[in-house]
Parts: structure tokens; sequence; C-alpha cells
């Protein structure tokens, strides 16, 4: 198969399927979801995306239809439907099925699930990546992996018109707090530490920017999860933008000004080791 599109033990290729009209992710957005890259047949961190997976959907009262391990099984048995073993692995739930428009819903019935597999390289975060600055305007449940995306879509879009890669988000009510980028984490290198936000509610606490972490601790860099400003997130030493699928990018251009590339030891060092766990994982 080129792609797969899997619906509730509905498997075909993903142009193929149709979803019911009473799936509430058309009328609500009514969902979470997650999803990682897929090397050599073997997905990436997968431990780490269900167990995130898995919290989204607690956080908003959805019933999984499956279990952890069920959903690994299922995971790891439709890569291998691909043609190409190097893959982007997405997968949701949406709340089950209604014959009305309710806002209200029944706790009792399971969740949709969706997995969707499609064709991708992960990105090596060799050659840097310019970005966009604009104010964080989504709501205050950052934390779940919701599919309610609209905010991070046009963020998005206006950082592809820019010419850009990535669009950081700040708050302006909160004294120009950067949280995160329109669909990845950010941090700055600042004197031989790493900066990044706290997991609050108002980032998603990415699975590549638990490795960034943990790979700093490992070489012996500091890391410090506060708060930080959009006027130190400019005079950073080196911006880092972390996905699933791109472990460790660079910022080297933001707003059209040049910043970063004062600290291209740690970052290398970083971005190299980063890669080398990603490869290793997935041999």
């Amino acid at each position: 198969m080129k792609t797969l599109g899997y619906y509730n033990g509905k498997i075909g290729e993903i142009d193929e399927l149709s979803i019911p009209m009473n799936d509430r992710v058309h009328w609500f957005g009514d969902g979470v979801y997650d999803a990682g890259p897929c090397r050599h047949y073997h997905i990436f961190a997968i431990d780490e995306h269900i167990d995130r997976f898995f919290n989204s959907a607690a956080l908003m009262d959805i019933k999984m239809p499956v279990t952890k391990a069920e959903l690994k099984d299922l995971l790891t048995e439709l890569v291998k439907k691909l043609d190409d073993g190097d893959q982007f692995v997405y997968y949701q739930v949406t709340r089950g099925g209604y014959d009305n428009r309710l806002h209200t819903f029944d706790e009792t019935i399971p969740a949709n699930l969706w997995v969707m597999l499609t064709p991708a390289k992960a990105s090596d975060g060799k050659a840097p990546i310019h970005c966009i600055t604009e104010p964080d305007t989504r709501f205050y449940h950052c934390n779940v992996k919701t599919l309610n995306l609209l905010p991070s879509v046009m963020a998005a879009q206006h950082a592809k018109r820019a010419g850009c890669t990535e669009t950081i988000l700040y708050r302006k009510n909160m004294g120009n707090r950067v949280t995160e980028c329109a669909h990845s984490n950010c941090h700055i290198i600042q004197d031989g530490k790493l900066f990044t936000a706290p997991t609050d509610e108002l980032i998603l606490p990415g699975i590549a920017r638990a490795h960034l972490i943990r790979m700093c601790k490992k070489l012996g860099y500091g890391v410090s999860e506060t708060p930080y400003d959009l006027d130190t997130l400019r005079k950073a030493d080196e911006i880092l933008v972390t996905s699933s699928s791109k472990l460790c990018m660079h910022c080297d251009e933001l707003d059209g000004e040049k910043v970063g590339g004062k600290a291209p030891e740690m970052l290398e060092d970083l971005r190299s080791h980063l890669i080398e766990e990603f490869l290793e994982a997935t041999e």
C-alpha cells in the first residue's frame, strides 16, 4: 500500500475511506490525536506517544476503545502494510457518534479510532529555518493534543506566506511570554544552558522536547524549565524548534532579522546526539 487509512477496524488507502457524518469530529472537532515518525518500520518513541495520547483523551473525558498495549500492537502491525518503511504515523480518537447534534455527550460510548499512515522522512535538522512571531490567541487547553487546531492552522499559514517554516507564539497579556510554535515546541540556548517553557496549560508537553531535555542532562548541559519573554528569545545564543518528526531544528532568522549563531558547538552536540538516538532506536 502507498498510504493507509484505518477507521474502527476498516482499512484502505486514505482516499478510499469515508467517515460517518455523525462522527462528532465534523461538528465540534471533538477528539485528540498524536503522531510521530517511523523509520525502517520501527515507530520512534511509541510508548511515550501513546502515553501522551491516552493522557489527552483522559483530560477530555474520552473513553478509549482500546488499551495502550492493543494500540501499540495495532500500530506496529499497520506500519508493515506500507511499501515504504519510513512513514509519518498519525492517530486520533473522536468522541462516539450520535444521531443528533448535541453539545453534551454520553460518557459510556467508546471513541472512534482513526489511523493514517503516509510515507515521510524525518528531518536531520542540519539546515537552519526561518521563523516569525505573533501573539498566541489560542485557548487554555494547549497541553491537550486536541483536534481544535484552527489557531495553529492560521499561524502556520502566516509563516508560509512569509516564506518561513514556523511561527513562534507569545502571550501579550503575560508580558510577551513565549509559549511554543504553531506545531512545534520552542527553546533557547543561553550561556551554555537550555531554557524551555514549563509544561503548564499553555504548551504541549512535546515528546521531542522531553528527549531534548534528557539529552542535555546526559551531555552535562543545564536545563531550566522557566518562562522567558520575546526580547529574551530575540537575544538568545540559539533558538531551537523541536517536534516529533523534526527532532532538533534551529532558527537563524526571526521576523526578518538574523538571530542565533552564538553557540554552534552546543547546538551541533545536541542535534547530532538526538539524531543518533533516533537512528539507533529505529534501525
